[in-house]
């Protein structure tokens, strides 16, 4: 028998059996759709999280902070000393201190802490609102969530533009004393960074040094210029003394946790697909027995038994492969309108959009090649036994 006249064959159920077929495709999309769904869940939330924690930049990048002991620090000649080791490409300090920021009548502490602009991206500092300030806005600073309390205002677009003044209480180690620093002039607000437990703001280190004498700094990011060299700047950091953390870590293990979490969700989904496996097979039995005195009419005029089982096979995997295309439409679909109601219900409440559901597109041919597979396994057992029918037998069936 020709392939054409198999193919036909096998794509007749769709006219002689259309409800039945349609509703078997659709319960094996349903289960496609589950698997995708929730997978695609994982997947989403594990991107929307890694957007807002990292850069390219930051992935680059490692974390080098002064020891619990006051024996050693960082200083500017450990800084250029670090600057000089094999695969360093540049070192952005943060040097840290207490001060008063004054905006209008209103007065209070927060934490200052002096950066270049490279800082933030090495750290994957992205503001929720405004913009970083440049190298050369020495005027402009970027203070956090929390610090809009200090000031009753709830609103952050209400502070971007305002004019702050400070004074920095400097701790003059040999004669232990704290001076006060009054910067003379007002530094404007161009972002907001999120955090909403500590006050802090982040002031350009150069405008910082010319006020200041900086001994220390509270840590510093190191940009690596290539991923092969970050283990071994790591090593060389630590047996200085020092405390090194890496970004690149954190997403390790967030990635598997992750993983963890999408095969949990995949298995949930997996017995949706198996329940409907389950009805997908018996629609083939159900077939083999309505088709018996056909089986037996087309082995008299000389069909094999291969060619009755690549006729039940063809009519499984084809079901198979549309229950796989409607799976993917049922899950992102479903998926759509998930969140665009979480979006709906985010916005209301105060809160941000966020994209809940990511679907890789290698996800999505492995959905389709799965679903033709899984009919392909249902069709196996009812194709053998239409393919061993005694024809006269079968002839005899009623």
């Amino acid at each position: 028998m020709r392939f054409i006249d198999i193919l036909k064959l096998s794509t007749r159920m769709f006219r002689t059996r259309t409800m039945r077929t349609l509703l078997t495709i659709l319960g094996v999309g349903v289960g496609i759709g589950g698997v995708l769904f929730l997978v695609s869940l994982g997947y989403g939330l594990q991107k929307a999280l890694l957007e807002q924690i990292t850069t390219d930049e930051s992935l680059l990048s490692i974390t080098v902070s002064n020891p619990t002991s006051e024996v050693i620090y960082l200083t500017e000649e450990k800084i250029d000393e670090f600057s000089k080791i094999s695969g360093v490409k540049e070192i952005s300090p943060l040097a840290s201190f207490t001060a008063q920021i004054t905006m209008g009548d209103l007065t209070g502490n927060i934490i200052l802490n002096g950066v270049d602009t490279s800082y933030f991206k090495y750290a994957g500092i992205v503001p929720i609102k405004g913009e970083t300030f440049l190298e050369t806005e020495e005027d402009k600073i970027l203070i956090s969530e929390a610090t809009l309390k200090l000031f009753n205002i709830e609103q952050p677009e209400q502070i971007l533009g305002k004019e702050i003044d400070f004074q920095i209480f400097v701790i003059e180690e040999e004669i232990e004393k704290i001076k006060i620093v009054k910067i003379e002039k007002s530094f404007e607000i161009k972002g907001i960074i999120e955090g909403e437990e500590t006050s802090f703001v982040y002031f350009p280190l150069s405008r910082l040094k010319e006020e200041i004498s900086i001994q220390r700094y509270e840590m510093a990011q190191i940009r690596i210029i290539e991923s092969q060299y970050i283990e071994k700047v790591k090593e060389e950091v630590m047996n200085k003394g020092f405390l090194v953390a890496s970004l690149s870590e954190t997403i390790e293990e967030a990635d598997k946790i992750f993983r963890a979490i999408q095969i949990v969700l995949g298995l949930f989904g997996m017995i949706a697909l198996f329940v409907s496996a389950i009805g997908m097979a018996n629609t083939m039995t159900v077939t083999l027995l309505e088709r018996t005195n056909e089986i037996g009419i087309m082995k008299s005029i000389g069909a094999s038994d291969k060619d009755i089982e690549f006729i039940f096979l063809g009519e499984s995997v084809i079901m198979g492969f549309f229950g796989g295309i409607a799976g993917i439409v049922i899950g992102i679909g479903a998926g759509g309108i998930f969140n665009f109601g979480i979006n709906i219900l985010a916005s209301n409440l105060g809160g941000q959009s966020v994209d809940l559901f990511f679907s890789p597109f290698w996800f999505i041919i492995t959905i389709i090649i799965f679903s033709t597979l899984i009919g392909f396994i249902t069709g196996i057992f009812p194709a053998r036994h239409a393919s061993r029918l005694n024809p006269l037998e079968a002839l005899r069936y009623k």
